[in-house]
C-alpha cells in the first residue's frame, strides 16, 4: 500500500530574500521553490515579485519570504494568486518578515491566497516598522472559487499579522478560521473573499481617504485599518484597488494588471 502520512510525501521548501536602500538593490537571495523577481517599472520606486514555483501549497510546505527596505521607497507583491490545496493533515507554514528603515516606505500588496477543499494554511507575517516609516500591507483570502461553485466544508486557516516599532508591538491580528467558526453567528455569512488592509504612517489618522462600498475603516495611535468582505473576489479587490492607490499616489502593482 502506499503511505500517504505527510513525512513520506516530498514537501516544497523555499526562501526569498529581497532588500533595497534608496532605490537601489542591496541583496537578493533565493532557494528551492522560492523566487524573487524585478521587472522594470518605469518609475522611481522598484518592485519586487515574490514566487512559489511548486505551483501552490499542500501540507508540510514551509516557505520564507523576507522584504526590507533602508531609505526611499519598495513595492512588494506575488506573481499570481497563491493557492493551498488539500492536505492530508500537516499545516503548509509561510512567514513572511517585512522591515522598514526610519523614513523608508514599504507597500506589501501581495495577490490574493485561494483555499481549496481540505486544505490546512497557517502563515505569519511580521512587520518591524522604524519610527517614522510608512507601511501599507494588505491580505486578500478567498475560500474557494466561485466560478467553479466551489463550497468549502472542510479546511482550517490560522493567518497572524503583526506590526511592531523599537521591539514592542504596535498591532495584532490572529484569525483562526474554520468550517466550524463559519457556520457561527459572528462567521462571514455568505461572503466567500475577505481582506485586511493596515496603513501605518504620521497622517494615517488625518488622511482624507475616500472608501468604495463594502471596505471599513478605524483609525488610532498613527495607523488606519481597512477590512472588507465580498461574496466574489472580483468587487472587492476592484475596491481594494481604488482604496490602495489613495495610498499610493495611484500606484499598483504591474501584476495586478496581468
Amino acid at each position: 500500500m502506499f503511505d500517504l502520512s505527510t513525512d513520506s510525501m516530498q514537501r516544497a521548501r523555499g526562501v526569498a530574500r529581497v532588500s533595497f536602500e534608496q532605490g537601489k538593490l542591496r541583496e537578493l537571495a533565493q532557494s528551492g521553490s522560492g523566487k524573487v523577481m524585478l521587472p522594470a517599472t518605469y518609475r522611481d520606486m522598484p518592485e519586487a515579485v515574490f514566487l512559489n514555483t511548486a505551483g501552490g501549497l499542500t501540507g508540510g510546505d514551509s516557505f520564507s519570504f523576507d522584504a526590507s527596505v533602508a531609505g526611499g521607497a519598495l513595492m512588494a507583491t506575488t506573481q499570481t494568486a497563491e493557492r493551498a490545496y488539500a492536505s492530508t493533515g500537516a499545516a503548509a507554514n509561510v512567514d513572511v518578515a517585512l522591515r522598514v528603515g526610519e523614513g523608508a516606505t514599504l507597500f506589501w500588496l501581495p495577490q490574493e491566497t485561494i483555499l481549496f477543499e481540505t486544505s490546512h494554511l497557517s502563515r505569519r507575517t511580521r512587520i518591524d516598522a522604524a519610527p517614522g516609516a510608512r507601511v501599507l500591507a494588505l491580505e486578500i483570502v478567498v475560500l474557494g472559487r466561485a466560478a467553479m461553485g466551489e463550497t468549502l466544508s472542510q479546511f482550517t486557516l490560522r493567518d497572524r499579522r503583526e506590526l511592531w516599532c523599537n521591539g514592542a508591538p504596535e498591532w495584532v491580528d490572529a484569525l483562526h478560521l474554520d468550517q466550524e467558526l463559519m457556520g457561527r453567528a459572528a462567521g462571514l455569512g455568505d461572503a466567500r473573499a475577505f481582506a485586511t488592509m493596515v496603513y501605518r504612517a504620521d497622517d494615517a489618522e488625518d488622511r482624507a481617504i475616500g472608501l468604495p462600498e463594502g471596505l471599513y475603516s478605524s483609525a488610532w495611535d498613527g495607523k488606519r485599518v481597512i477590512r472588507g468582505a465580498a461574496a466574489d473576489l472580483w468587487p472587492l479587490k476592484k475596491a481594494l484597488s481604488h482604496a490602495i492607490t489613495q495610498f499610493t499616489d495611484g500606484a499598483l502593482p504591474r501584476v495586478w494588471a496581468i
